[in-house]
């Protein structure tokens, strides 16, 4: 699988980098004081020390248009694509550290399937906040590759999204295929046969190789 880079002609489909804002203490919090399990991920949709930063407010007025926001993390090890999500509402990512996101469109799914074939793999350099557009399948990031190979240090990602975002799911009457995909609060996942949602009962809608990075 090629690695392309956020900053590429071929991202610009799937969403776009922001600049203007300083990071700086927001990434420095999110180093000094959030998790980052070995062998695993963590996610935690909103943090309070995070939210508190000057930033924070900024996000909202300007990235979101004075929308209320949520901002948490997904922190750890990851080599493996496993499910693809969207919202309704575009996310920002923030890393700590070089990450790849593992992305695909979500008009690429045809009856309630994509094959993991349609996916395109993004290097995000540290420090670069990326906004992902709603039209945009993705999950949890991966560890960055160095030569080839998967680097030992893991990530750290502040996480955008709007309010209540990933929370409990809401009590529905099952209406069509898409209400079948959702799996918390505004989260609708496409899960991988082999993967741990889909043995959790995740809506099973990708197709072919499970990609690992690793691999």
């Amino acid at each position: 699988m090629k690695i392309k880079s956020v900053f590429s002609e071929e991202f610009e489909k799937y969403g776009k980098v922001l600049t203007g804002y300083d990071v700086t203490d927001l990434l420095k919090k999110l180093d000094e004081t959030t998790p980052k399990p070995e062998g695993a991920t963590c996610y935690e949709p909103g943090d309070a020390g995070l939210e508190a930063l000057p930033v924070a407010k900024e996000l909202s007025s300007n990235a979101y248009g004075g929308m209320p926001i949520q901002i948490g993390y997904c922190n750890g090890h990851n080599t493996k694509l496993n499910c693809l999500e969207y919202h309704r509402g575009s996310e920002i990512n923030i890393p700590s550290n070089d990450i790849i996101l593992l992305l695909a469109k979500a008009d690429e799914v045809k009856r309630g399937k994509l094959n993991t074939k349609k996916v395109q793999a993004f290097r995000v350099p540290k420090g670069t906040a990326v906004l992902v557009y709603e039209t945009t399948l993705h999950y949890a990031p991966c560890n960055n590759l160095v030569n080839g190979k998967v680097s030992a240090e893991g990530f750290r990602v502040v996480i955008v999204l709007p309010k209540d975002t990933n929370t409990a799911k809401p009590e529905i009457t099952v209406k069509n295929l898409e209400d079948k995909m959702l799996w918390a609060k505004n989260k609708w996942l496409l899960a991988h046969p082999s993967s741990n949602e889909a043995k959790s009962g995740a809506y099973v809608g990708l197709t072919g190789k499970n990609i690992d990075l690793a691999e």
